[in-house]
């Protein structure tokens, strides 16, 4: 018997399962939260591809400073094999603001020539402009000394700070043990008059969980890591949906 093989001129070809865009990001590699996220917020049509840099288990300048020395490599074994991404970013906030977004991003272009290169700190700057936040309370992961480099960041970008406080944590299985319920209690006590929004950084803890919950309490904008990321990244693949359940942020064009 003989197989019967179709013409390729009889088979109907479409655009796809992901015909509106794809989005790449790089993770640190013990993060284990950000495919989760990614994937509530995604709208229909937009694919997702992740991955991973290996960072030391403990979150410390040196540790995150660190990972830029493997940023080549991992770059060169993900691109080859997805030559189909439309934006790539690069998904720390911290090792954002501590390598620096103008070399991370950078490294991304040269590896990626047909991609927009962002990273996760770019989207909170997009997201706080869109918000119209010049002041904010700002709520992190982590220890005093990346706290200290995060406030240098914002407030040389000329973003002022009226409340900072970390949890000193310095691992992410920690930092991914945070129950949602503490993170929303944590939120709103950082609020200040002030305040125009409320930013919870780092991508390894729940906060896309209570969002919504304290925006109701407190009356203003939230922003957090993986949220702030993935809406920029949309924008970036020109994908203005406007998503509920994840905040004001979503509602913005």
């Amino acid at each position: 018997m003989r197989d019967d093989i179709q013409s390729i001129d009889t088979i109907a070809f479409d655009d796809g399962p992901y015909p509106r865009g794809r989005i790449g990001f790089i993770c640190v590699a013990n993060a284990g939260l950000t495919e989760g996220e990614m994937a509530r917020m995604a709208p229909p049509g937009v694919g997702l591809s992740f991955t991973h840099m290996p960072m030391r288990t403990e979150c410390t300048v040196e540790s995150l400073a660190g990972m830029e020395a493997d940023l080549d490599a991992t770059l060169a074994a993900f691109l080859p094999a997805r030559s189909d991404i439309d934006v790539l970013c690069y998904n720390c906030t911290a090792g954002s603001f501590v390598i620096g977004e103008g070399r991370i991003s950078a490294k991304l272009s040269a590896h990626a020539s047909g991609a927009t290169a962002t990273t996760l700190l770019s989207g909170v700057r997009a997201a706080l402009d869109a918000l119209g936040a010049e002041t904010i309370s700002l709520g992190t992961a982590y220890t005093a000394d990346i706290n200290d480099l995060e406030r240098r960041y914002f407030e040389t970008a000329g973003i002022g700070i009226a409340a900072l406080s970390g949890l000193g944590l310095m691992t992410d299985v920690e930092m991914n043990r945070v129950s949602p319920g503490y993170l929303r209690d944590f939120a709103i006590s950082l609020d200040r008059p002030e305040a125009d929004a409320i930013f919870l950084s780092c991508g390894a803890l729940r906060s896309l969980d209570i969002v919504e919950e304290v925006e109701a309490a407190t009356g203003k904008p939230v922003i957090c890591s993986n949220q702030a990321s993935f809406w920029h990244c949309l924008r970036l693949a020109g994908i203005e949906d406007r998503i509920g359940g994840f905040g004001q942020l979503f509602r913005c064009a």
